[in-house]
C-alpha cells in the first residue's frame, strides 16, 4: 500500500497547482507589497503567449542555498506582445550584510563595494513584486528565482512566492526529449542553448544580460515550436 500524502504537505500542494497555492498564501498574508502581488490576476493557460507580457529575471546569488546564500543582484526585462522592450530593463545591485566570497566575486564581477553602495533587498523586493504582478515569470533553471525570491518573502512578509513560471532549460529538456537527442552534459546551460536557435553570446553571469538573453531564447524557442501559429502559455508553463 503507497502511503498517502497529508493534508498541506507538499506533495499534497505540487498535486494542487500553483492556483491552489496562491490562495493559500494570500489567505494568510498581511496587507503589503505580497499581498497586492498574489491579488493581481495572471493570464489564463489557454492565451497566447503573443498577445500577454511575460517578465524574463535573473538573479545573480552567493551561491545555491537561499538559507545560507543572498542575493547579489537583480536584473529583468520585460517581453510584450512576442517582443523584447528595453525601455522596461531594470537592474540593481543588492546590498548585503557580510563580504562577498571569493569564489563569488570572480564569477559575478561584483565587489564588496560595489555590494556596499547596492539597494536593501527590503527597498528592492517591493518594486520586484510589483513589475513581476500579473505576468508569468520567465527564467532559466527556475528553482534559483523561485526559491530565492520564496525565502525572502516568507522572511519579510511571512508568506510564499506563488507565481506562473516559464523556464528554458525545461523547454530545452523536453525538445531534446521529443526528438530522442541525448543529453550531454552542460547542453541545457543558457549559454550552450542559444546557438542552436542561431543567437549570439553575451558575457554571462550579469543579472540584466542573462535576462535579456533568456528572453531572446524563449521567443526563439517558442517561434519555433509554434511557427505563424497561437504559442498557448500553458504549454511553457513549468512543471515544478
Amino acid at each position: 500500500m503507497h502511503a498517502q500524502p497529508l493534508k498541506g504537505s507538499p506533495m499534497l500542494e505540487r498535486f494542487l497547482g500553483k492556483e491552489y497555492r496562491r490562495k493559500k498564501a494570500l489567505a494568510k498574508v498581511q496587507p503589503g507589497p505580497l499581498k497586492t502581488f498574489l491579488e493581481t490576476p495572471t493570464p489564463d493557460k489557454k492565451s497566447d503567449c503573443r498577445d500577454i507580457k511575460i517578465v524574463a529575471l535573473d538573479l545573480e546569488t552567493t551561491g545555491l542555498d537561499p538559507k545560507k546564500d543572498e542575493i547579489l543582484s537583480m536584473g529583468l526585462v520585460e517581453i510584450d506582445h512576442f517582443g523584447v522592450k528595453l525601455g522596461t530593463a531594470w537592474h540593481n545591485i543588492v546590498c548585503i550584510d557580510r563580504d562577498i566570497p571569493g569564489e563569488s566575486a570572480v564569477i559575478h564581477q561584483i565587489t564588496d563595494d560595489q555590494a556596499a553602495a547596492g539597494k536593501p533587498l527590503e527597498t528592492l523586493l517591493p518594486e520586484l513584486l510589483r513589475r513581476l504582478a500579473g505576468k508569468p515569470m520567465l527564467v532559466h533553471y527556475s528553482p534559483i528565482e523561485q526559491n530565492f525570491i520564496d525565502a525572502a518573502c516568507r522572511r519579510m512578509y511571512g508568506a510564499p512566492f506563488v507565481t506562473p513560471i516559464i523556464d528554458t532549460l525545461e523547454i530545452g529538456q523536453r525538445v531534446f526529449e521529443r526528438r530522442n537527442h541525448t543529453i550531454q552534459p552542460g547542453d541545457l546551460r543558457l549559454f550552450n542553448l542559444r546557438p542552436r536557435y542561431n543567437l549570439p553570446q553575451y558575457k554571462a553571469h550579469n543579472a540584466l544580460s542573462d535576462a535579456l538573453a533568456t528572453a531572446e531564447l524563449f521567443l526563439a524557442m517558442a517561434d519555433n515550436l509554434y511557427p505563424e501559429m497561437p504559442c498557448p502559455l500553458g504549454e511553457f508553463l513549468s512543471r515544478r
